[in-house]
This record gives structure tokens, sequence and C-alpha cells, in this order.
């Protein structure tokens, strides 16, 4: 009866889990040493993110969906929305107000701005760190 329940337990997580699932620590993007464009298009192009924007502030962030089965990570903190923008970009929409920087770039993820911004120290990341909401932080890079 024990083994019976044990493998009723081990097909229900295999049927809820995703068929196919890819996993990427984006860490290393995240020292700010690339462009607003590398980071949006490298995503895109491994199908880590929906390449059209979900959303677009007025200062030009356009803010990008994990893909279906992605599991995106940053610095240990579960990401869910991954954020981007590049002048003349014609991969980027323009808001209505006066563009963030040039060239930016970063992800929005769930963990307080505290344990956020101790992960970065730690890994020493030049990444700005700000407060969404609580438990939600955004980690991001600009260029002027």
């Amino acid at each position: 009866m024990k083994r019976s329940f044990s493998y009723f337990v081990l097909a229900l997580v295999m049927a809820a889990s995703p068929v196919s699932s890819h996993a990427a620590a984006l860490d290393a993007p995240l020292t700010c040493n690339e462009s607003g464009h590398r980071f949006i298009a490298d995503l895109a192009q491994q199908q880590l993110i929906d390449p059209k924007p979900t959303r677009v502030e007025s200062n030009s962030i356009n803010a990008f969906s994990p893909a279906s089965g992605a599991e995106l990570t940053a610095y240990g903190f579960h990401v869910f929305a991954v954020v981007g923008y590049e002048k003349d970009d014609p991969m980027f929409r323009v808001g209505d107000g006066e563009p963030v920087a040039r060239s930016a770039y970063g992800v929005v993820v769930f963990g307080s701005e505290a344990k956020v911004q101790a992960a970065l120290t730690q890994a020493g990341s030049t990444a700005l760190v700000h407060h969404v909401a609580p438990f939600i932080t955004a980690i991001f890079c600009k260029r002027s």
C-alpha cells in the first residue's frame, strides 16, 4: 500500500511538471557589462522570454514575460519579469515620456530589497536595486 501511494504521488508530480523546462541563471549579464539590446536579444534567441513586450512604461522600459517553462533566476531569486530598452532599436517600443537611459536592462524578482542588495554586493555586481512592492525588487543596469 505504501509503495503504490509513493508511485501515485510521483506520477502526480511528474504530470504537474512542465514537459519542457529551461532553467537559466542571469547573474553574469546582471554585472552590467552589456547593452539592453544584447541582454534581451540573447534571452529571446534562447527562447527564455517572449520576444514581444507585455508592457511599455512611459520611460520606455519594455517588460517581457519569461517563456512558458522557463525558470529564470538572478542571484538565487526567482525572476518573474525581464525589462530592457535600447535607444533607436526596433526591438523595443518607445514610451510617451523621457527614456530612462540610452540603454537599460534588468529583471524583477521575488525578494526583499535588503536581501537582493546583499546578494548583489556579495557577488560584486554594480547593478542598481529598486524597491517595487513588498518583497518585489528590480535589479537594473543602465548606460546614459
